[in-house]
């Protein structure tokens, strides 16, 4: 009796211990498991692609307040996700295209989102309604509002204002909205170094209040929940529009 008592004692010892070893594997393969899921989220966030949302009419219509984008960085920069650390990369951004910056006259404020519109080298003035790149006219399509140059009190220095001539690893850009856009004619060119990539899908877009989409967490929640209870304030046709 007492040897059967042993036997049984023993195997309930064995049994917990088996279990004991199998909770900790399962726990030890869901941390492994969570830390490819980061490790990669950090990854892709770094180096391929980011959200970004508008929070303002400087480039309207081509993008308009609260349109969700994914920018693409392939090529254009690399980074540590949640710091301000990172790289440029090889692909150098072309005429027109929209790009996405750190603003250079302040890289504390949030990214800007403005069109190139000068390259290394070019000299770049605004007058008589529009953009002139080495003294031709620019043609552009896509713009809202008259093209002028700001006074001098509205300059932000060290920039000393129009004609300018592009210095090499930089990039005049401004905004579609010509009449209200804070954009190099007031601060001077964009360093490659502060370019981040380019927008190439929006996602999602919504009709809210800008206050949503400038830093006020409460009323971000409260235009993503009124989206849900009244879908008319999503833009439909603007979804999945690629660039």
């Amino acid at each position: 009796m007492k040897a059967d008592a042993i036997k049984v004692k023993t195997k309930n010892g064995a049994s917990a211990k088996e279990a004991d070893a199998s909770m900790s594997a399962k726990v030890k393969s869901e941390v492994i498991a969570w830390f490819w899921v980061i490790l990669a989220f950090m990854l892709i966030n770094g180096t391929l692609g980011q959200a970004r949302v508008i929070p303002s009419g400087s480039m309207e219509n081509t993008l308009l307040i609260g349109d969700h984008l994914i920018m693409s960085r392939v090529g254009y920069d690399a980074g540590i996700p949640f710091t301000n650390i990172h790289t440029p990369l090889w692909r150098d951004p072309k005429r027109q295209q929209i790009v996405i910056f750190k603003p250079p006259f302040d890289p504390a404020q949030p990214d800007y989102v403005k069109r190139v519109i000068g390259l290394p080298g070019e000299t770049v003035d605004v007058r008589d309604g529009g953009v002139w790149i080495n003294g031709k006219r620019l043609v552009e399509n896509y713009t809202i509002g008259r093209s002028e140059p700001p006074g001098r009190s509205q300059l932000i220095a060290p920039f000393t204002g129009l004609p300018f001539t592009i210095p090499k690893d930089c990039y005049f850009v401004m905004g579609d909205n010509r009449e209200n856009s804070l954009d190099s004619r007031y601060w001077g060119c964009v360093p490659r170094n502060d370019i981040l990539g380019t927008p190439v899908l929006i996602y999602m877009s919504l009709d809210a209040p800008r206050d949503a989409w400038n830093g006020d967490i409460g009323a971000r929640f409260l235009a993503y929940g009124n989206a849900i209870i009244h879908p008319g304030t999503i833009r439909w046709r603007r979804l999945l529009h690629v660039f």
